[in-house]
């Protein structure tokens, strides 16, 4: 039998981020597999939403550029699951439904929003008694849900989390013979590292614009976000800045990569790292959570913060024979995964 599940987000289209694409993916196996997904999200002047899909009002983030202020509702919509992606306005909005309804919930932490804090408040003393303050807040509103989620040992989180990574189509994500002149139109100097992601501080992506300035090749940034007029302006002649590519488009850049480089320390696993792995590009990125555990032992890792640890990474990284990256990431394969999430349902459905 089918279930009626509700996603509740406070991410969603049209920004582009890796909880966007996790939902979609899910959102479509689950389809798949018999069963109806509606998606409650803020509304965005940029994006029409589909059939079952239901925008709330909402207004511009005055503190992260891009993202929406959601107006909290109780959406009309017939339940049997309750799934929160978030713990902001549509997050809460998606528990107190299920609570006034008495529907079974699930909760997915998928972002550690403290991390997000030094950007959105300039005093750091501030930014920091903010986040000192709102962990005990978060872990108070996940422990309502019936079932809790994440990719990898959540930080600072309490309670029972089960493991389901967000998945790695890893049928779409395959290798392809496709060189980078062929994406952006020009030639580039090889060896040739890139990144695909947000330009925003949680990702650190000023650490990888130091990297180039002694790399003998080409970084490629892909992504948007508050950082990158900055980042442009300090790069070196041998960064080239693109827009975020089409999904369509994301496994011929990582197949045309000899590596793929991260410096973030914001991710619950990486979903760009694994992505990259399944095109059979090696990946660098920093020795913190969770890639010392996901991306060991086919990855080098380097010291967070270090340009001159990033350099000797990817240095290393294209000298050595690794083993095929491809097979280090099936275990996150999108298929496991949401034959996680269906099992979860169901104890959660049937025991209510």
């Amino acid at each position: 039998m089918g279930l009626d599940i509700g996603f509740f987000t406070d991410s969603y289209f049209p920004e582009v981020d890796g909880v966007t694409y996790t939902l979609e993916t899910w959102k479509e196996r689950l389809e798949e597999r018999g069963h109806e997904v509606h998606v409650v999200f803020p509304e965005s002047p940029d994006y029409s939403p589909g059939d079952d899909e239901k925008a709330v009002r909402s207004f511009p983030n005055p503190f992260y550029e891009g993202y929406r202020i959601p107006k909290p509702v109780l959406p009309g919509i017939d339940l049997d699951i309750v799934h929160c992606h978030s713990p902001g306005p549509i997050g809460i909005s998606g528990l107190v439904h299920s609570k006034r309804k008495d529907i079974s919930s699930v909760y997915t932490h998928h972002t550690p929003i403290e991390e997000y804090f030094e950007q959105s408040i300039r005093l750091k003393s501030v930014a920091a008694l903010t986040k000192k303050l709102y962990v005990p807040l978060e872990n108070l509103f996940i422990s309502r849900f019936d079932a809790r989620t994440a990719s990898t040992e959540p930080h600072r989180r309490e309670g029972c989390f089960r493991k389901v990574p967000v998945g790695v189509d890893t049928d779409f994500f395959r290798p392809q013979s496709v060189e980078l002149s062929d994406l952006f139109g020009r030639e580039f100097e090889r060896p040739g590292a890139g990144y695909s992601g947000r330009l925003s501080m949680e990702k650190n992506p000023e650490v990888l614009i130091r990297f180039a300035q002694k790399f003998e090749g080409t970084l490629v940034m892909v992504g948007e976000g508050p950082m990158r007029e900055d980042l442009e302006s300090d790069a070196p002649e041998n960064v080239f800045f693109s827009d975020f590519l089409d999904r369509e488009d994301l496994p011929a850049f990582y197949s045309a990569l000899d590596l793929f480089v991260t410096a973030s320390t914001g991710d619950t696993l990486g979903l760009s790292t694994l992505e990259a792995k399944a095109c059979k590009t090696p990946v660098v990125a920093p020795d913190v959570n969770p890639f010392h555990r996901t991306l060991k032992p086919g990855s080098v890792l380097f010291r967070k913060g270090s340009p001159e640890s990033t350099l000797e990474a990817v240095n290393q990284t294209l000298k050595r024979e690794a083993s095929d990256p491809r097979d280090e990431v099936l275990e996150y394969s999108v298929e496991k995964s949401v034959d996680s999430l269906e099992r979860i349902y169901r104890e959660v459905f049937e025991a209510d």
